[in-house]
């Protein structure tokens, strides 16, 4: 089951909110999906993820594939069951984590060829191969496997990663067609690295193929942020005006707000989970660190207009306390609110494109982070 509409465009921007209907439920655009990369949001249960409003939640293909394996994840009918989350989910293909570690890898034609970071166990990842661990998964929406390169790659790479991820992207597509009930969902991948041009091609040789949604795959991978937005401007354009968009990897309260403005639908990112167990919290004035001195005597919440669990029963002082007495719960109670934030932040952003005032609340959004770096609140 699978259908996107567009409910309103922007006015004056690009931003568009829209309704994705998928198997394990409906999903409101533009939305921001948690990392639960081994079938669990870090330090949070699923019931707290609903509180904290999150629609979609995104898996890893190479580490489940590699544990618990698909002989276990078989055993609940997905990932649905086996973790106890009703609602929707995406998978990744498995590449990125190739890329990430890529030391341990060799590409192809045929495929990734990887070794384990478990336990040195040696694996083969074709594209058929990442699309049957999907379908293991019962994944609402699969992704393409595609080949990720560094930011700084020449022109020369960068078109060969092209053209492999378009041969990948047509075998993908002929292995999902063939061997499921289509039932879920395959996005394909636009990569190209840092040129413009190159972006182009991918964009028409991915479309060409045809797939239920498109992703920009390749941002975020170390380069400056005005080019990431550069590479973004140019080819969100590109894609189809009634598929899902979605920009993989990012990112920051500031990258979700821009990247909206110019057409994305989805994202995904570590940054909510990973920073609250680093003690960096998100609020609407922009980002505290909990273990500032300053918080020590503070009575009052991480921010006095939130409304999640953590903000409505416990102060920035007990916060820092367990933070600094390195307690387990002080992981759970950040990760809750910076999940919140971010959710929020996305129900915010509807609400303006919706009401046509989205100008407004970008202007609103930046001055409420100058006055706090003023020192005004």
């Amino acid at each position: 089951m699978f259908n996107f509409k567009i409910i309103t465009k922007s006015n004056d921007t690009m931003a568009r909110t829209g309704r994705l209907e998928t198997a394990h439920g409906v999903i409101k655009t533009p939305v921001f999906m948690p990392v639960g990369t081994l079938a669990t949001v870090k330090t949070l249960t699923p019931e707290e993820l609903v509180e904290a409003g999150a629609q979609i939640i995104l898996g890893n293909t190479y580490h489940l594939y590699l544990r618990p394996g698909c002989d276990i994840i078989n055993l609940f009918s997905g990932v649905h069951s086996f973790m106890h989350w009703d609602g929707p989910l995406l998978t990744d293909s498995g590449g990125f984590q190739v890329y990430s570690l890529a030391k341990l890898s060799k590409i192809t034609e045929d495929g990734y060829s990887f070794q384990s970071h478990i336990d040195g166990s040696r694996h083969m990842l074709p594209p058929e191969k990442s699309i049957e661990i999907q379908h293991c998964l019962n994944s609402d929406i699969m992704m393409c496997l595609d080949q990720c390169i560094e930011y700084s790659a020449g022109r020369s790479d960068a078109q060969k990663a092209l053209e492999l991820t378009t041969r990948w992207a047509r075998r993908c597509k002929d292995y999902w067609e063939r061997n499921t009930d289509l039932t879920h969902s395959l996005f394909g991948i636009i990569q190209g690295g840092m040129f413009r041009e190159l972006r182009s091609r991918s964009a028409d040789e991915i479309i060409n193929i045809g797939f239920r949604g498109y992703a920009i795959g390749g941002l975020s991978v170390g380069e400056p942020k005005d080019l990431m937005m550069e590479i973004a401007e140019h080819s969100l354009p590109l894609l189809p005006d009634d598929s899902p968009r979605y920009v993989m990897g990012v990112g920051t309260p500031e990258d979700l707000v821009e990247l909206v403005s110019l057409g994305a639908d989805m994202f995904d990112c570590v940054m909510p989970t990973r920073n609250a167990r680093n003690g960096q919290m998100f609020t609407k004035h922009g980002t505290i660190n909990i273990c500032n001195s300053r918080h020590k005597t503070d009575i009052g919440p991480i921010d006095d207009e939130c409304s999640c669990y953590t903000c409505r029963n416990y102060s920035r002082a007990y916060l820092r306390h367990l933070y600094m007495a390195k307690e387990l719960l002080a992981y759970r109670l950040n990760t809750i609110h910076n999940i919140h934030y971010y959710t929020s932040l996305m129900e915010s952003m509807r609400a303006a494109i919706d009401n046509h005032r989205f100008e407004e609340f970008k202007k609103n959004f930046y001055n409420q982070r100058i006055m706090m770096q003023r020192g005004i609140s």
